[in-house]
């Protein structure tokens, strides 16, 4: 069984990551891409669809042990595990240099006291778990191979197989170094070179350091914000800059229900406030790189923009159901690809458009093009900001006027007739400030409930949602106006969880709720910071530290967040490591720390 969601730590090679659990077992890793099939499946099944186990020896009928300490290695990726045995104590370096090549992941065993008997346990499986792989040996090394995909196995330990499964039985003594690594090549191609696991290592850690370095934040919340910007830079797919909501498919919102979704892909809205946070920590380089990775996806078809592309801007991404894998503690269906890639959700374009306003504010080199398809998403904007959309939720019932969309559209031509006014780029500039007011007053006449004084999720509706939150944030009315404070006190009323925390929208149990879908949710982890940053505005800055300073206490052992906080359960659900949860984290240590609202 796999363990739980936040025993996980994450390594990667800004292509691909793998998830290693505090026992030492790889249960995921898709290559060579982040949406490739998995070769370690584990994390959706059973040891049966495949898992890579690195650690001290133990009986069969016992639980392999977990580390008594990990880390990662300072400002980096590289993940250092300890065990205390008996015997000894033992440490497990695991880490994927940046790559130039074959991707790689390896494992550097190292004896730290005494003699510790280890043991790998390697099971590779194909297509999710469901190809057994045809593995012999090529001059002295173990190929695994199966239809393109070839996983090459190198270390200087002895081998064996045994049910399907590669082993190696060995001691370990004080700082005697046992290497183990696993590089993917296309099947047909040459093997890849031998490894070099110290010169990767030095390189790696190189990498990380030089990466780190460029951070401009220097605040109470460094560390936070930091592994942060690192979790968000593993996420990106280096060679085209787009950016993954999360590397896993179908970590389950609701633990044995069907939220279950695949977050493999670029989503616009993440990938837009991603940037926005890289902007502000001082990374130029990735904003340009996903700007580039922007024009070429939507390329000449603005009128057609998805909510998500492929991480090289491919725009099929057909859902399908893994009927093999009975999903993370049989939460079933396990999907891959999304169907929501075609729905429409008016808010991205105001996402979009925010971001290449805030690179334009922040120095970012004039791309025409970039200042072109603005124009164009504008003109778009004009037409159709009237319909009712999906919403930022993707929602998969009946398509509603989402209040939080009508005020993104309103932030797309408000940042459009700012790139007007500067002198950049040329449009109706009159026309569009009618727009804009056209808009501005439509919401609040329509998604404004006087009698409660709160913005509501949909025109007509009742009901409450958390994105509306950041109506002050986007500019949209000021902190002080009383129909936002009204809002923000309405959301802490009805969407928070017993601890505190903020909920998207209410659902409805087993019956469909506003998003079509029978079951519950979690805290969803990007609200509750969303909160604190309203909290701050509106100058409840206590108020909003502690909150902040709780959801810190949230993340995992290594700094990670999945997308939600079950409050019945104490524990993260959804994809994970979750963008869209990390980059609120940043804006509101940013925040805070302007405002000086922190403890110390």
């Amino acid at each position: 069984m796999a363990g739980r969601i936040e025993d996980y730590a994450l390594i990667g090679d800004m292509q691909t990551a793998a998830l290693v659990c505090r026992d030492g077992t790889v249960d995921w890793l898709c290559l060579p891409r982040f949406d490739s099939h998995a070769i370690f499946a584990g994390l959706l099944g059973t040891e049966e669809h495949g898992f890579w186990r690195l650690g001290p020896a133990h009986a069969a009928d016992v639980k392999p042990p977990v580390a008594a300490r990990r880390s990662y290695r300072g400002d980096s990726l590289i993940l250092e595990s300890e065990w205390d045995t008996p015997r000894g104590t033992v440490r497990v370096t695991d880490f994927m240099p940046p790559r130039d090549g074959a991707p790689q992941l390896i494992r550097i065993v190292e004896g730290v006291t005494g003699r510790v008997p280890m043991r790998s346990a390697l099971r590779m499986r194909f297509s999710y778990g469901r190809v057994v792989p045809w593995v012999h040996k090529h001059e002295g090394r173990t190929v695994a191979v199966a239809g393109p995909d070839s996983v090459w196995f190198d270390t200087e330990a002895e081998t064996y197989g045994k049910a399907l499964t590669t082993y190696a039985d060995f001691t370990v003594s004080p700082g005697e170094r046992i290497v183990f690594t696993i590089s993917w090549q296309p099947s047909h191609k040459e093997p890849p070179p031998l490894p070099e696991p110290e010169t990767s290592l030095e390189a790696t850690e190189d990498f990380w350091r030089e990466w780190v370095e460029h951070c401009t934040y220097h605040g109470p919340y460094r560390e936070a914000v930091v592994r942060s910007l690192i979790t968000l830079k593993a996420l990106t797919y280096a060679p085209t800059g787009g950016i993954v909501a999360a590397p896993t498919t179908s970590l389950p919102e609701d633990i044995g229900g069907v939220r279950n979704w695949d977050y493999r892909y670029t989503w616009l809205r993440d990938a837009a406030i991603t940037l926005s946070s890289l902007l502000r920590t001082g990374y130029r380089e990735e904003a340009r790189a996903w700007r580039e990775w922007l024009l070429r996806a939507v390329a000449g078809d603005p009128e057609n923009l998805q909510i998500m592309y492929g991480i090289a801007g491919e725009r099929e991404l057909g859902e399908a159901e893994l009927d093999w894998l009975p999903g993370y503690e049989n939460s079933a269906p396990v999907r891959v690809g999304n169907g929501a890639a075609h729905q429409l959700q008016l808010d991205v374009y105001g996402e979009v458009t925010e971001a290449l306003h805030l690179g334009h504010m922040t120095g970012l080199a004039r791309n025409d093009y970039a200042s072109l398809l603005q124009l164009k998403l504008i003109r778009y904007l004009e037409d159709h900001w009237q319909e009712p959309d999906e919403g930022i939720w993707e929602v998969r019932g009946p398509r509603r006027h989402f209040v939080h969309s009508k005020v993104m559209a309103w932030v797309a031509v408000d940042r459009t007739i700012k790139l007007i006014e500067s002198g950049d780029a040329d449009g109706p500039l009159e026309r569009w400030r009618e727009l804009r007011d056209d808009i501005h007053r439509d919401v609040c006449e329509k998604g404004y409930d006087k009698e409660r004084n709160t913005f509501t999720q949909s025109y007509g509706s009742q009901e409450l949602d958390a994105s509306l939150l950041l109506i002050p944030q986007m500019g949209f009315l000021p902190p002080d106006d009383k129909r936002v404070i009204g809002t923000i006190e309405a959301i802490q009323r009805e969407l928070s969880t017993p601890d505190g925390f903020i909920l998207r929208y209410p659902t409805e149990g087993q019956d469909a709720g506003v998003d079509g879908l029978p079951g519950d949710e979690g805290a969803f982890l990007a609200c509750s910071f969303w909160m604190a940053d309203d909290l701050a505005m509106i100058g409840r800055v206590d108020e909003a530290r502690k909150l902040f300073e709780k959801l810190l206490g949230l993340r995992n052992d290594l700094g990670l967040l999945a997308e939600e906080w079950d409050p019945r359960l104490k524990r993260q659900v959804g994809n994970f490591p979750q963008a869209f949860s990390h980059v609120p984290l940043i804006d509101t240590a940013l925040r805070l720390t302007a405002s000086g609202a922190y403890g110390g």
